[in-house]
């Protein structure tokens, strides 16, 4: 059996190691007086299976809460994409895309998109990640055959992938997309939900920034699968089209990824996410040292330093301390022609219940501020005037600078 067919997110499995938990910790005391051989090891045994039982218990019930690790396989890093909700396994790159379209068909007719998973490789970084790709029933229907769709980019919370969108535990963000869209509070639009850690995940948190000497994965996220969705996909390539969002570490995300590169994305949602990379045991050493680079991915001085014509929303809770505080410090900093909208909404703490109570509304805000499907018009400048930032070089390979962008 592969790792990645043993699942993390079975209430069934949480229940049953739960109540071997009790009867495990019911049983130190019971036993404690029992045994009369080896009574030190028995003792110690009894108190480790009681101890062992509990910590799964509690690691089971917080990735149910999280909705982090769907398998075991996802947990360990084996590479293996295991995911509930894929319509079609769209191949490397999406060479196999094609076969989604009697399916995709099938959907539109009831008003349901296609989810695809593909593997994208990226041209300027070499990186090769996990995407899924929502498809909206539009994508299939005779008269949008020619039009170019706007794009979201949804960035997964880490430790999570693209899996935490459509899992049971997850946020369910298809079904999201579909409501939002038939009740024309969306546009049809197409969604990238891109991995941003790789593997392995555990004690790997990138914050999406490309890392000193290390992977590029902001450039990966950013660049590389824009890029592939505008050629493969017939992504719309003006600036407008584009927008960024995510939940807690997606949330910082999507805010430093629109902001660093303001020339590609037009807009930013987070909920419950932060100004700067968080550094912690889970984070690698992202910056070596390099205060230029820290800054440089540090949201809060990029909307004073470098504004842009941003659209920013940053959702936070009333009882996350931490976030709260991020917000009003990027708000306040934040200079024309950056527009930054924040809400401060009642909460149930950091965690995905929070978050999935605003999809609804973060969907509308998007779907206020991108165009609809649009007709190829002639080679223009999609970028509206607005040319890059200096960024300093980070050494990492394929990393974006200045020059390359």
């Amino acid at each position: 059996m592969h790792l990645s067919a043993i699942r993390l997110d079975s209430p069934v499995m949480l229940a049953v190691i739960g109540v071997l938990a009790l009867l495990a910790v019911i049983s130190v005391p019971w036993f404690w007086d029992k045994w009369r051989k080896r009574k030190q090891i028995g003792r110690s045994a009894t108190v480790l299976v009681a101890l062992c039982l509990v910590i799964v218990t509690l690691g089971l019930t917080g990735n149910m809460i999280g909705g982090f690790f769907p398998t075991l396989g996802s947990l360990l890093g084996t590479g293996a994409f295991a995911a509930e909700g894929i319509d079609v396994e769209g191949g490397d790159n999406g060479v196999d895309l094609a076969r989604a379209r009697d399916l995709g068909v099938a959907h539109a007719r009831v008003g349901k998109g296609t989810i695809a998973h593909v593997t994208v490789t990226g041209r300027r970084t070499g990186l090769t990640r996990d995407v899924t790709v929502y498809l909206p029933p539009q994508y299939f229907q005779h008269p949008y055959k020619s039009m170019r769709f706007p794009a979201i980019t949804w960035i997964p919370n880490y430790p999570s992938g693209p899996e935490v969108t459509t899992a049971p535990i997850g946020y369910h963000l298809p079904e999201q997309l579909d409501a939002a869209i038939s009740k024309h509070l969306l546009p049809p639009v197409i969604v990238l939900i891109p991995d941003p850690t790789g593997t392995p995940k555990i004690g790997h948190d990138t914050e999406c920034v490309d890392e000193v000497n290390g992977s590029p994965n902001d450039t990966y996220l950013s660049a590389d699968v824009r890029e592939w969705a505008i050629q493969r996909l017939g992504v719309n390539p003006d600036r407008r089209a584009w927008t960024i969002a995510g939940w807690s570490s997606g949330g910082y995300c999507a805010l430093n990824l629109v902001t660093r590169h303001p020339q590609w994305y037009a807009q930013a949602a987070s909920v419950s996410g932060y100004e700067k990379a968080q550094v912690d045991g889970e984070t690698e050493n992202l910056f070596r040292g390099r205060k230029d680079i820290e800054d440089a991915n540090n949201v809060k001085i990029n909307v004073r330093l470098h504004p842009a014509p941003l659209e920013l929303l940053a959702i936070s809770g009333e009882k996350e301390q931490n976030e709260s505080r991020a917000v009003d410090q990027m708000r306040a900093a934040a200079q024309a022609p950056v527009q930054f909208t924040s809400w401060r909404i009642p909460d149930a703490g950091h965690n995905m219940n929070t978050f999935k109570a605003q999809l609804p509304d973060v969907l509308t805000w998007i779907g206020q501020r991108i165009p609809g499907p649009s007709a190829p018009g002639p080679r223009a400048d999609v970028t509206g005037g607005v040319k890059p930032w200096p960024l300093p070089s980070t050494g990492a390979r394929g990393g974006l600078t200045a020059v390359e962008q």
